[in-house]
């Protein structure tokens, strides 16, 4: 009986290595069942893992001849392989992820001892911060994640979520990317991603284009979630930098878009060693300003109040400080900058020329953090942390303390012996309710004061508070609803003689809401839509007499009120590999409404005090006007090779509210206006072509972009215009078409010490007074150069690094002089004396020219000390050359003079230090 018994068993045996052995999961753990006899190690393996969730991590060549017979019945894999390798010297360890480890004589320990990541650190050891990054980065990168459990599918969604590791904010913007199979996802304002890829091993590389470069090892098994924190300013591999960067470049569909993280800002030189927004921004292809110390810029031709500036959902108006010489942005309160100069996503509306989205911060989530620094100028002082467990707050102020800067501007001009002061504050929190709701409050405030002589004070404030809830409904779809008012006001006190003492001022509000939604359909389509609907309520003006000795007249120009509502909706397609377009569209209401008194004028006649025939009084609610009609946005690319890609675009945009100014720059003293039934809205087009590719092994990073633009209802001004305190504003007025056109190259290096950017661009901008208008016509009707309008512009910004603490910075700028109108003539009339002036525009002043120097030293790296410090040290004007700003003319002893005024005509050395606590 025992021998048939075991001859049984013997002829059972052989047909058990074409056999499977048998699992059956309880509640608890996954149990093994089956007979297991006479089949090699690897089988053994192959079996366990295509019926569990167990993975064995083994050398094949060590167990080659390891032969497995053992039966189970409800035993734990624990309990199989002690029975396994009982008796041999075989070691296992299985961890919480069910992954299994097995070695030879010593089982491998997966836990660190807690002193791993904090070894013993001399104080005097400069490089030991650098060496105690490089052991935590390196684990990080070569540990592999296991994503998902088996499933028959060959392919698998990876989602997840990127985070700065030292703000735990979301990275906006990162490019997570996989070489093999040239696949890649970009990071939403949440920092999230998704990803499709073949289930297996890769290696995913994750690039943020102010500087974040990461690495991780997973093993993707099925569809699951990766989260991943990178650090600030990694020293990688060049091959992870090469493939995010080209990435960045090359695959993205829109085009004209522009994105600095505020490190890359922190390398510009900038005058008196702050760190500038606008001025760095200007340094980029396509971005230009009429001068030194002048506000807002121009983008693609268009005037400064056709660039929509947003700060966390609020609109800057005034995005200056002290004249224009400072942005009104706390540095180090900023996240990140991104600059649409086409492909404008439909969520953006209201300007016809670009969209200036500055991200804030929200604050640590690990620890108090304070910074600052100390200027010649300016000083400023920002404190973020947590508040318990879910909320993170950060609070910034900035200031002057000094006039001194006034006294060295050049002599004769009316900025000399003045005073001015300015200050902001910002304050945000944000509030983690639970993971599908997160509310954050955004405040900002800033306030200027300035004289150019003791009788005349000149102050303009922003001031611009909102609230957002973003809520998601599922992994699919998530909402971001925000309620806000912006406000700007600007005054003019003349105090000094009480006879002529008067009030000026300008004030304007606007309520807001706005509802974004995003929704990913599937791996191809990702659907953007909302309502945005601003309700304006404009002060155009007031004059008031100051004292019972004043004997000013005092004025007051009626408010206008207006709703702007719109609907959009957008999708980003990726039709394959190759081929993905951004398209959508807006719709547009715009309705101008009462109370307020519209003026008439004689159909088909010129706008003039002499065409005017009535008026009609509308009361409170009351429609005026209405305007409405679509916008459209595409964008697309394709990917010819592995290393450049072919871009295009087309977009249209209305603009309600304009800039009532003859001059080049947005000026304190400007008043805006909305559109009603005598000044219509304004409306462009766009469409642009650009070709993008990396060279030198993705070393250097190309592109080169041009542009044609159209645009109708401009505003321009008949020579002599009243703009201030005018109820008639429209009899000044002459309605304008614009074109612009030109091409912007851009030569980038990343990588390396020596790395920055040099830009062209050919840029022009026509205005022509419109066929239809029936007043008189700027230079008889023919195209002229807008005021801004300068074809050549070239810039170059080099940052080397002299060593870990040492760096230097360099930035030069040319730029063909902008535009104006000169005397060309005297003669008699009447009996006396007069000037016939030039075609408008029709002349230049000289080129301007500009070269900036900095250092920038790092503090020491020990671990221990009261804060990290840091220091900028630099010439602004390196060359001293005397830049015009204008040239104007006035009569000197019955005799007209010309003068050219430079407002930064000599070298200004700047040192500014900077802490981190």
């Amino acid at each position: 009986m025992k021998r048939k018994f075991l001859l049984l068993i013997i002829v059972f045996g052989l047909f058990l290595p074409f056999a499977k052995g048998q699992v059956s999961k309880s509640n608890d753990a996954e149990k093994i069942n089956g007979l297991f006899a006479g089949i090699p190690f690897t089988r053994f393996v192959q079996q366990i893992e295509s019926s569990t969730s167990f993975r064995f991590y083994f050398s094949q060549n060590e167990t080659a001849d390891l032969q497995v017979n053992i039966s189970a019945k409800e035993n734990t894999l624990e309990q199989v392989l002690g029975g396994i390798f009982d008796n041999t010297e075989f070691k296992f360890v299985i961890d919480e992820n069910k992954r299994v480890f097995i070695t030879k004589e010593k089982p491998l320990n997966l836990t660190l001892p807690e002193s791993f990541f904090k070894p013993i650190l001399s104080e005097n050891d400069l490089d030991s911060a650098q060496r105690l990054a490089d052991v935590e980065r390196t684990y990080s990168r070569n540990k592999l994640y296991v994503i998902g459990t088996s499933s028959s599918n060959k392919e698998a969604f990876l989602k997840g979520k990127v985070t700065g590791l030292e703000t735990g904010n979301p990275v906006f913007g990162a490019v997570v990317f996989e070489k093999v199979n040239f696949t890649r996802a970009i990071t939403n304002e949440n920092g999230e991603f998704q990803i499709r890829l073949p289930v297996g091993r890769h290696s995913l590389f994750i690039q943020n284009l102010g500087g974040f470069v990461e690495q991780r090892q997973i093993s993707l098994q099925g569809d699951g979630i990766l989260d991943i924190s990178i650090e600030e300013n990694v020293i990688s591999l060049s091959e992870v930098v090469v493939n995010s960067e080209k990435m960045a470049n090359i695959s993205r569909p829109e085009m004209g878009v522009q994105k600095l993280n505020i490190e890359t800002m922190k390398r510009l030189p900038a005058v008196l060693g702050e760190v500038d927004i606008i001025r760095s921004i200007l340094t980029l292809p396509g971005v230009q300003t009429v001068g030194e110390a002048s506000v807002g810029f121009n983008v693609r031709g268009g005037a400064a109040d056709q660039n929509l500036i947003l700060f966390n959902h609020s609109t800057i108006y005034n995005p200056s400080h002290l004249f224009g010489i400072f942005s009104a942005f706390n540095p180090d309160v900023v996240e990140s900058v991104d600059l649409y100069k086409a492909g404008i996503p439909t969520k953006y509306g209201g300007r016809l020329s670009s969209v200036l989205d500055v991200n804030a911060k929200y604050g640590n989530e690990e620890k108090i953090k304070v910074s600052g620094g100390i200027g010649l100028l300016t000083g400023r002082l920002t404190v973020e942390g947590p508040i318990g467990e879910n909320t993170t707050f950060i609070v910034g102020g900035r200031a002057t303390y000094s006039d001194w800067l006034l006294n060295v501007l050049e002599e004769n001009t009316d900025f000399q012996n003045g005073r001015a002061s300015f200050y902001d504050f910002n304050f945000n929190i944000a509030h983690k309710i639970n993971p599908k709701n997160t509310i954050r409050l955004n405040s900002y405030l800033s306030s200027d004061d300035f004289s150019f002589d003791r009788d005349t004070l000149f102050q303009y404030q922003n001031q611009n508070v909102n609230l957002s809830w973003l809520h998601y409904f599922n992994e699919k779809m998530e909402m971001e609803l925000v309620l806000g008012r912006d406000e700007y006001k600007y005054s003019i006190e003349g105090r000094e003689n009480p006879p002529n003492s008067f009030d000026l001022g300008f004030d304007l509000r606007q309520d807001f809401v706005k509802a974004n939604f995003v929704y990913e359909y599937d791996d191809r389509h990702k659907l953007n839509f909302g309502v945005h609907s601003i309700r304006y309520e404009l002060n155009p003006g007031y004059l008031s007499p100051v004292g019972s000795e004043s004997v000013v007249i005092g004025e007051t120009v009626n408010t206008e009120r207006a709703l702007e509502t719109s609907i959009h909706i957008g999708d980003d397609f990726d039709i394959n590999d190759r081929i993905s377009l951004n398209y959508g569209a807006r719709y547009v209401f715009y309705q101008f409404l009462g109370p307020n008194t519209q003026r008439l004028y004689e159909p088909g006649q010129p706008i003039s005090s002499s065409t005017l025939i009535g008026e009609k009084t509308f009361g409170r609610g009351e429609t005026i006007s209405t305007n409405h009609g679509p916008e459209f946005r595409i964008s697309g690319r394709y990917i010819l090779n592995n290393i450049s890609s072919i871009k295009a675009g087309y977009n249209t945009s209305r603009q309600f509210i304009h800039l009532m100014t003859n001059n080049a720059a947005i000026a304190p003293t400007d008043t805006w206006k909305l559109s009603d039934p005598n000044i219509l809205p304004q409306w462009g087009n766009q469409i642009s072509v650009g070709y993008y590719r990396n060279l030198r092994i993705d070393k250097y990073e190309f592109s080169v972009e041009t542009y044609h633009r159209s645009m109708q209802n401009l505003v321009d001004f008949r020579s002599g215009a009243t703009l201030i305190l005018n109820n008639a504003i429209e009899q000044q007025v002459l309605r304008t078409e614009g074109r612009a056109y030109g091409a912007e190259i851009l030569l980038k290096k990343n990588t390396g010490k020596l790395n920055g950017w040099i830009s062209y661009t050919y840029s022009r901008s026509l205005l022509r007074t419109a066929e239809d208008e029936t007043a008189e016509k700027i230079n008889d009707g023919n195209w002229y150069p807008n005021n801004f309008d300068q074809p050549h512009n070239a810039g170059l910004v080099g940052n080397y690094e002299l060593s870990k603490r040492f760096s230097a910075s360099l930035n030069a700028n040319y730029s063909t002089g902008r535009p104006i109108t000169l005397p060309v003539a005297k003669f008699d009339y009447g009996g006396s004396e007069r000037v016939y002036f030039s075609d408008r525009n029709a002349y230049r002043i000289p080129d301007y020219f500009r070269v900036d120097l900095s250092f920038n030293i790092e503090g020491n790296h020990k671990i221990r000390k009261l804060a990290h410090s840091s220091w900028s040290v630099g010439v602004y004007n390196l060359l001293g050359r005397r830049n015009p700003y204008s040239v104007y003319y006035t009569p000197v002893n019955g005799i007209l003079q010309g003068y050219q005024l430079s407002i930064f005509a000599n070298p200004i050395p700047f040192i500014t230090y900077n802490f981190r606590i």
